[in-house]
C-alpha cells in the first residue's frame, strides 16, 4: 500500500475562521531564512546595504512583490475567470494559490522601484536577492505538499503517493469532505481504483527549483565570477529556475490548458524566461559594469 497523503494543513485552530497553517508558516520560514542569509552577505562585504535598508527592502519585496505578484499571477495565468467572478479571492491568501512566475515578476518590479528610490544599483540588489529566493520557493513547494495540492502525474514508481484531493468529492464541504483524513475510506478508494498513485512532484520541485538552485547560487556568490560583473547571478537564477521548472512539469499533473497539445502553462512561461535571461546573459558578457552598489 503506497503512502496516502493525510497531513492536515492546519497546525492550530484558533477560531472558526482563523487558524495557524503550515502554508503561512512556510512563507515565514522562507522570509527568515532569506533575511539571515542576506545579513551574512552584508557581513562578508558582498552586499552593500545596511541591515536597516535590508529590512525595509525585504519587507517590500515579500509583501508587494512575492505575495501580491504571486497571487495576481496565479489568477491571471491560471484562473482569470475565477477572479472576475469573485475579486475578493485575491485577498484570501490562506486558501492557497500562488504562481511562482508572478511572484518573480512582482519581486523584480519591487526591486527596480526600491533601487531607484534609494539610489542603489538594481543589479547589485537583484544578484543578492536571487541567491536566497530559491529557498522561499523550496518552502513554498513543501507547503504545496503539506496541503496535498499540485500533485504529480500517475506513476508506478515505488515512492509514488496517493493524494485524495485529486478527487473533488474529498474537498471540504463536498460529498466525502468529512472523510478526507479517514484512512480506511482512502485505502478502499485506492484499492477500487478511484484514487491512483502519483508522483510527489511538489517534493521534486522543492529539491530542484529550490534547494539545489540555492546551493548553486550560494556557491557562485562567493566566487569571483559573480563578483566581477553585476547581473550574472540574477540571470543565472532566472535560467536555472526556468529550466528546473520546465523539467519538473513533466512529472506534475498538467493544467487543463495546454499549449501545442503538450506544454503546460508553467512550461510555456518558463520558455520565455529562459529566452529572455539567456539573451541578457549573452549581452552582459560582452560589456563590463562596475561591481559596487
Amino acid at each position: 500500500m503506497p503512502y496516502i497523503h493525510r497531513i492536515h494543513p492546519e497546525i492550530l485552530q484558533l477560531t472558526d475562521s482563523l487558524a495557524l497553517r503550515w502554508y503561512g508558516l512556510s512563507y515565514l520560514a522562507g522570509f527568515l531564512a532569506g533575511y539571515l542569509l542576506l545579513k551574512v552577505l552584508i557581513r562578508r562585504k558582498l552586499f552593500n546595504v545596511s541591515v536597516e535598508q535590508l529590512q525595509d527592502c525585504l519587507t517590500s519585496f515579500c509583501i508587494f512583490g512575492i505575495m501580491l505578484g504571486g497571487r495576481l499571477g496565479y489568477f491571471l495565468f491560471y484562473q482569470p475567470q475565477s477572479l472576475l467572478k469573485d475579486p475578493l479571492q485575491l485577498l484570501r491568501v490562506w486558501e492557497g494559490g500562488m504562481a511562482s512566475h508572478g511572484g518573480i515578476i512582482g519581486g523584480i518590479l519591487v526591486l527596480i522601484w526600491w533601487a531607484k528610490k534609494h539610489k542603489v544599483s538594481f543589479w547589485h540588489l537583484s544578484d543578492n536577492f536571487a541567491v536566497v529566493v530559491p529557498l522561499g520557493i523550496a518552502f513554498g513547494r513543501l507547503a504545496n505538499f503539506i496541503n496535498g495540492e499540485l500533485w504529480g502525474r500517475p506513476t508506478s514508481v515505488p515512492w509514488g503517493m496517493v493524494f485524495p484531493l485529486e478527487k473533488t468529492v474529498f474537498n471540504p464541504g463536498n460529498e466525502w469532505g468529512h472523510l478526507r483524513y479517514d484512512l480506511p475510506t482512502l485505502q478502499a478508494a485506492y484499492e477500487n481504483g478511484f484514487l491512483v498513485t502519483r508522483h510527489p512532484s511538489q517534493l521534486y520541485q522543492a529539491l530542484c527549483e529550490g534547494f539545489l538552485l540555492f546551493a548553486l547560487l550560494w556557491f557562485l556568490r562567493n566566487r569571483p565570477w559573480s563578483q566581477q560583473q553585476q547581473g550574472r547571478l540574477s540571470l543565472v537564477f532566472l535560467i536555472g529556475y526556468a529550466f528546473a521548472r520546465f523539467s519538473m512539469e513533466f512529472f506534475r499533473e498538467p493544467d487543463a490548458r495546454l499549449f501545442f497539445g503538450w506544454m503546460s502553462t508553467g512550461q510555456f512561461l518558463s520558455l520565455f524566461m529562459i529566452l529572455g535571461a539567456g539573451i541578457g546573459l549573452a549581452i552582459l558578457s560582452k560589456k563590463q559594469e562596475p561591481t559596487t552598489a
